[in-house]
């Protein structure tokens, strides 16, 4: 079991403090997190720095743990754009990356980014396979529906050979099953209940073996909003205010059911049962008062799961 930490982005105009940030890296590394992890988010009310640069500042501050982001919503980018972000991230970091990708909902604003929503699908396998060809392909000629090279060169490749690891999001069996055609691993999302993930996982695990990919190479994780907390009630009342300033948006009704919450005993009981349910890395993220979290997690909670 590997436990991984969130990279705080929620950061209103003007407010950024790199040296509590460098700070926070630096303790993350020192407690032995796996790894640490941004998302993406381009349009939105909620103050979020972009995912590229908080883990370029995070590949400066630290030397040891990994770095991803889970997920980019890369049927929204031009693939050969972040092929070449993502490369020389890879390489500034010193093979440290690790990439998360999904096709997104149906609910985006698609004409923001001149994307026909009937083809984003489409772009997202097709754009993967073009970032991954300009990852290895000294010279690369690609013919396809929505972008042509010929003998286009991408240079420096990523430091990892043949690229970083590449972990699939989603929650649809259909992207699940692309997960597994094309990926590294599976990342449930924080939006997800321990049940539903469980469900995903044996969605996961009988397309690995009817494609008969071995099962160890292929990695399953999970995210987890968390809150440690003494007082049960308030733990829940802070959990549910901060999820609903996450997905209110959306219209969703209470979201504490995805979320772990409450004493440190509580908090080993939830993250024990996303481990029973299939998770081989769980990504623990607070969502207030991260500092005091990471280091509550890191001394009451993980080591109850060793």
């Amino acid at each position: 079991m590997r436990f991984a930490i969130s990279i705080p982005q929620y950061v209103a105009d003007g407010t950024f403090d790199p040296a509590a940030t460098r700070r926070y890296l630096a303790r993350a590394e020192e407690l032995g997190f796996a790894s640490a992890w941004t998302q993406e988010q381009v349009l939105g009310t909620i103050p979020h720095l972009g995912p590229v640069e908080i883990l370029s500042f995070a590949a400066a501050c630290t030397e040891r743990v990994r770095l991803g982001c889970a997920v980019f919503i890369t049927s929204l980018h031009s693939p050969v754009h972040l092929a070449k972000s993502l490369s020389t991230l890879d390489q500034i970091s010193r093979g440290r990356l690790e990439v998360g990708v999904a096709i997104g909902g149906r609910n985006r604003m698609f004409s923001a980014f001149a994307v026909d929503p009937e083809s984003f699908v489409a772009r997202f396998t097709e754009g993967l396979s073009l970032m991954r060809a300009l990852w290895t392909e000294p010279r690369v000629n690609f013919t396809g529906r929505f972008w042509q090279l010929d003998g286009a060169a991408m240079e420096p490749k990523p430091f990892q050979k043949p690229g970083p690891p590449v972990w699939f999001g989603g929650s649809h069996p259909a992207a699940l099953r692309r997960a597994v055609r094309y990926g590294d691993g599976f990342f449930g999302a924080g939006s997800q209940t321990t049940a539903q993930f469980a469900e995903q996982v044996q969605v996961v695990r009988d397309e690995l073996a009817r494609q008969h990919r071995d099962a160890a190479s292929f990695a399953l994780a999970k995210r987890v909003y968390i809150a440690v907390d003494d007082d049960p009630g308030r733990a829940h009342d802070r959990m549910a205010a901060a999820l609903d300033r996450l997905y209110g948006y959306f219209g969703l009704p209470d979201m504490t059911p995805v979320s772990v919450f409450g004493p440190p005993d509580a908090c080993v009981r939830g993250l024990r049962d996303v481990a029973a349910a299939g998770a081989e890395l769980i990504l623990v993220n607070p969502l207030f008062d991260d500092e005091e979290q990471m280091e509550r997690l890191a001394g009451e909670v993980i080591p109850q799961l060793a």
